[in-house]
């Protein structure tokens, strides 16, 4: 208890002498530093909204508008046409008593020159988001730039110029466009084309000829509407419609994960890991919370991406609903909820406004390790509630978890900065399966025990007994890039900032007087066990049918596939249509992840790769046509690819269209065969790039082993394939693939062997090429084998 005595800032007992008073001069202290934090963190947030309300001027520029507007009075001459004398004459009677003539034209001066700045604001904020409304510099060929986007290139870096904040941009970017309803469904006829029959493709054309003309036009007017006064007319419908309504399982069918290092483990030692994971979190939530990161941009250029997303990245949790889950974000948390073993604990990690070091989390996980206490009656698997259906735990929750000890635990979870999961598992590459080892790893990050993770969590992190590490994600605040972004940082700060003693743990001093974590307790009746029980069983099977299958890819990388002129991502899109249709005998609607965050609030748009022109190579390939021919084919499907890409990038898509059509549709009551049909198409091949972000915070130059495994995510049709890859460096591609069990068509190894043939096969027709076989002769050797 002697950390509850140290809460006390005073005590007083009345005696026949009189009062005695006793101050804690220790809990006075630890008060008034952490008020001081607490107002710091204000003023920050104050001069933040100064600085982002004049971006793309700076606050200093007022002066300079102020000091020009009275040197040019001070010359005898009116820069303001009258309106400084029309201020003046409007001056309060006060201050036509108190001031001068002089201070009364200084005042009216500075109040003109106040307006003219902000109008000067207005003015360039607008110039800036006419200028990245502008996408046609992306359909521009390489070394083929017109003049138009030569000049504004220029325009868009001396708007640039200015240092801005994480958030500076998001008032200059420009709405989502909402296409022609006539464009989304020509394009919508062209990307099912390749999947249909003469009849099947004859008859969707009909529908969607019927829709244009009857139904459509009236929720496009609707549509356009919702855009006129929405900030992004597919978000908000998109969070709440495809995720948080969603009553099924989130494990494996929404939630996704990132790995560790493939090849390294900085540390053995677990609750060292864990300590420096956790402060590198916590770093960048502070760079969040200062909105001291840079903001993300489009590689190679100066164009800003939609930063919204960051927003809810900690101190957020979903909480379930049973028509709908809501998202719950607090402004600040100062501790984090740790699981062990089946207990739940939360840990301090500030004490009197300071954060604690590296070795002070590590000693108070170390704390957590060694607590010999066992779970309370229905604690240990209480986390498949969140794991299971929603419905169940939403009604879970609100009769059990509403009030008294139950109520304060959750809580303690909920409002926690993040979820940490100390796992008593070894997991990784290492050992005599590595192959095995790391479809077991994915499997892990992916559901885990379906009891140990806390699923409704932004992030929760797990750190194994062997000091591997890796993350599970919620998918409905924020998509894949945004967490890349997050663990790309920690990787790299807990590896080469932070860094680790000889002896493998964290660096810095102990606090030995930190109190110790503190034991979250429960009171979970029979039937909240009862539920917890059937909810686990629905999680245990879907985790049991999971098919996981993880390699990285050697033989080459995007550096070989540039040297023969095409794009590394159409590269390998082609190629998984390549093993798709040597897998399973023929072609399918295939999902390919793209972002729209060159506009305010954008999430993601749906890249349809399974093309015409895809398609026509496959089968000449397959056909044993020329070699001449097929590299035509090839090049013209990777040009279609890239198109498309752009297209759904620059708000040109076809699915975030129609499912809002869709979802005005529902609202006004009236059926749409086409838009039925089409939204209950299956996804069989669902595929997304993780992007890597920040190369400068990793030298594979001098440390080749520190690369990234990227993340992956479950299978979306029952009988399809998941799959994510991320290009690493120049001379790796790592995949994931997942599959069911249940799906007696699909399995993920063999689907992996698929890949790696396709990709080889492919990059062989391209080096037989006269044109390019000089240049992408070169045949870079792994620097490891598995």
């Amino acid at each position: 208890m002697a950390e509850a005595h140290q809460a006390v800032a005073f005590q007083f007992t009345i005696t026949p002498e009189g009062i005695d008073l006793q101050l804690s001069y220790q809990a006075l202290n630890l008060i008034y530093r952490s008020g001081v934090r607490s107002w710091k963190k204000r003023v920050s947030r104050m001069r933040n909204r100064v600085i982002k309300g004049v971006f793309p001027a700076s606050p200093s520029s007022w002066l300079f508008v102020a000091i020009g507007i009275l040197a040019t009075m001070y010359m005898q001459s009116d820069p303001s046409m009258g309106l400084i004398s029309k201020i003046q004459q409007h001056l309060p009677l006060s201050l036509h008593v108190s001031l001068s003539d002089q201070g009364q034209t200084m005042l009216s001066a500075l109040v003109f020159s106040t307006l003219l700045w902000l109008s000067l604001i207005l003015a360039l904020r607008f110039c800036l988001k006419l200028l990245l409304s502008y996408h046609q510099w992306m359909f521009e060929q390489h070394g083929r730039i017109s003049n138009t986007t030569k000049i504004w290139v220029t325009l868009v870096r001396l708007f640039s110029s200015q240092k801005p904040l994480l958030y500076s941009y998001q008032t200059s970017l420009p709405h989502l466009p909402v296409p022609a309803i006539k464009d989304t469904l020509s394009r919508y006829l062209e990307s099912v084309r390749p999947l249909l029959e003469d009849t099947q493709y004859k008859r969707m054309t009909d529908l969607a000829n019927q829709f244009e003309s009857n139904l459509g036009n009236r929720l496009q007017r609707y549509l356009k509407l919702k855009a006129l006064w929405a900030t992004n007319y597919v978000s908000d419908w998109w969070e709440e419609y495809i995720y948080l309504r969603s009553r099924g399982p989130i494990m494996v069918n929404s939630n996704y994960y990132g790995m560790d290092f493939l090849y390294v483990t900085p540390t053995p030692v677990q609750a060292a890991r864990a300590g420096n994971t956790v402060t590198a979190l916590l770093l960048y939530r502070r760079k969040v919370n200062r909105e001291e990161l840079k903001p993300s941009r489009v590689p190679g250029t100066d164009i800003p991406l939609c930063a919204a997303q960051c927003e809810r990245m900690f101190n957020t949790t979903r909480t379930p609903g049973v028509e709908t889950d809501v998202l719950q974000h607090w402004q600040d948390s100062e501790f984090v909820a740790v699981y062990h073993r089946g207990r739940y604990f939360k840990l301090w990690v500030y004490r009197a406004g300071r954060l604690l070091s590296p070795r002070e989390i590590e000693h108070q996980m170390q704390k957590i390790l060694d607590d010999p206490s066992p779970p309370l009656p229905g604690e240990e698997k209480l986390g498949a509630l969140t794991s299971g259906d929603r419905i169940p735990w939403a009604q879970t929750r609100k009769q059990y978890f509403s009030s008294g000890v139950n109520k304060r635990s959750l809580d303690a979870i909920e409002r926690s900065a993040f979820f940490v999961t100390l796992d008593t598992e070894d997991q990784g590459m290492e050992g005599d399966d590595p192959v095995g080892n790391l479809d077991r790893y994915a499997k892990s990050l992916l559901h885990g025990k379906c009891y140990d993770r806390w699923f409704d969590k932004s992030f929760s992190i797990v750190i194994y007994k062997n000091g591997k590490s890796g993350l599970n994600a919620e998918h409905s605040w924020a998509d894949a890039p945004t967490v890349a972004h997050l663990w790309e940082y920690t990787l790299a700060t807990d590896a080469f900032q932070l860094g680790y003693t000889e002896d493998g743990h964290c660096r810095g001093e102990v606090d030995r007087s930190l109190p110790h974590p503190q034991r979250l307790v429960w009171d979970i009746p029979s039937e909240v066990q009862t539920q917890v029980s059937s909810s686990l069983a629905v999680a245990q099977t879907l985790a049991d049918d999971v098919d996981c299958h993880v390699f990285p890819f050697r033989e080459f990388g995007k550096g070989r596939i540039k040297k023969c002129r095409i794009s590394p991502d159409a590269f390998i899109q082609i190629s998984l249509q390549l093993a798709y249709f040597r897998d399973r005998g023929g072609f399918c609607l295939t999902y390919e992840a793209s972002m729209t965050r060159l506009f305010r609030e954008g999430r993601t748009e749906t890249v349809r790769s399974c093309s015409n022109e895809s398609c026509a190579f496959i089968r000449a390939l397959e056909d044993g046509e020329a070699e001449d021919q097929c590299r035509q084919l090839l090049r013209r499907a990777s040009e279609k690819h890239q198109n498309l890409y752009r297209m759904a990038m620059t708000g040109a898509g076809i699915d975030r269209h129609l499912f809002c059509l869709y979802v005005v549709s529902k609202y006004l009551g009236v059926e749409s065969a086409f838009l039925k049909e089409v939204l209950s198409e299956p996804w069989r091949l669902s595929t997304s790039q993780t992007p890597v972000q920040q190369m400068e915070l990793f030298d594979l130059k001098n440390h080749p082993d520190f690369v990234s495994l990227g993340g992956g995510f479950g299978p979306v049709a029952d009988d399809g394939y998941g799959v994510s890859y991320i290009i690493v460096g120049e001379d790796m591609i790592n995949f994931h693939v997942s599959s069911k069990h249940s799906c007696t068509d699909t399995d993920s190894h063999r689907f992996g062997k698929q890949i790696s043939k396709a990709l080889q096969d492919i990059m062989n027709l391209l080096s037989t090429d006269p044109k390019t076989s000089s240049r992408g002769s070169a045949h870079p050797q792994p620097k490891k084998q598995l």
